[in-house]
Parts: structure tokens; sequence; C-alpha cells
């Protein structure tokens, strides 16, 4: 089991698969999908009931979630330079 991230340098150096200092959005989406991956069970592309956090809440595809996490990126990418950097990475998404 991979040892949890101890602050914004550790989650950059995890997600920056290039190492190039910075985070693309191509990057961002396959850290933060990770989860999704491992808790779809039957592989259909779709949490529901028993994958779901808790059980609990309504379904949601795959595709949607990478939807969500475009768009989040896209509010963190503060300079709009289509890569968040450690400061960006670390504030909320606006």
């Amino acid at each position: 089991m991979a040892q949890v991230p101890a602050g914004t340098a550790d989650y950059l150096t995890r997600m920056d698969s290039d190492h190039d200092g910075r985070v693309s959005v191509e990057e961002y989406v396959a850290w933060m999908t990770y989860a999704f991956d491992a808790r779809d069970a039957d592989h259909n592309g779709v949490l529901e009931g028993a994958e779901l956090p808790g059980s609990r809440g309504k379904p949601i595809t795959r595709a949607a979630l990478v939807e969500q996490l475009h768009q989040r990126f896209a509010r963190q990418d503060r300079n709009h330079d289509g890569f968040l950097d450690a400061k960006e990475l670390a504030s909320p998404p606006q």
C-alpha cells in the first residue's frame, strides 16, 4: 500500500509522472481517477450500489467524473497555462 502524500510538494511529485515540475490535465485526471478505477469492481465504467463510498449516493460514470476533473483543473489553473504548479495545486478550485 502506498503512503499517503504528506503535503502539496509530495502530491506534486507523485502526480507529475513526466517529472517536469508541474501537473498536466492528463496527469491530474490519471491521479484523481485511480480510486474510481479501484472501486469499479465490475469494470463497467459506472460506480453504483456497493461500489459507491458508503454504498450510498447516485451512480456516476467514469466519463462524468473525468469531465468534473477537467472542470476542477481549469478552475485551479489560475494562470491558464494548462498546468498546475505547486501553488495552484495547493489552492482549492474557485
